[in-house]
């Protein structure tokens, strides 16, 4: 359960994430894990699950801190907190999460998924990845402007739309 006022905004890190909406000080209590405020699953009720709440729950829960056989939903914004190898967060003792310096208010705030969940290993961005590597493309390749039909034809199978056309082409998921 979060124990500072913050809201969800759009991330550069990755979609979406969660920001200081006041400022935080460095060692200050941010984060304290609530079994009566954040939902615990059980790994063995997943299988009854539909496809679709299991992607939830794969996205957006962790390990137990103690019990590996449950996992934790955050019911507020801190499952939007977006990983970083230099988080300005604290998250290895199990109960409690701190600032680790000043968080300024607006600012995202961080964490090391690592700290909570040791055998987490990040992939790369999906998001991140194709829309640089499109772009260096159709900079490359295609020369500006580009049609909305040459960007469609170097991203992969099934990934995002093309919304408009021309330079400022935009994807969507």
């Amino acid at each position: 359960m979060l124990l500072v006022d913050t809201f969800v905004g759009p991330s550069v890190i990755e979609g979406v994430g969660v920001f200081a909406a006041e400022p935080i000080k460095a060692g200050q209590v941010i984060y304290r894990f609530d079994p009566y405020f954040d939902r615990l699953i059980s790994r063995a009720e997943l299988a009854s699950f539909p496809a679709s709440i299991r992607r939830f729950v794969d996205r957006y829960t962790y390990p137990h801190p103690t019990d590996r056989l449950m996992l934790v939903l955050d019911v507020d914004n801190g499952r939007h907190m977006n990983h970083s190898r230099e988080p300005n967060t604290d998250f290895r003792d199990a109960t409690f999460g701190y600032a680790i310096r000043d968080i300024a208010s607006g600012e995202e705030i961080t964490c090391n998924y690592a700290d909570f969940e040791p055998e987490f290993e990040m992939l790369p961005s999906l998001v991140n990845a194709f829309t640089r590597q499109a772009f260096v493309e159709v900079e490359q390749r295609l020369h500006w402007p580009a049609t909305g039909d040459q960007v469609a034809s170097i991203r992969p199978e099934g990934f995002g739309r093309v919304v408009s056309a021309g330079p400022e082409d935009q994807m969507t998921q």
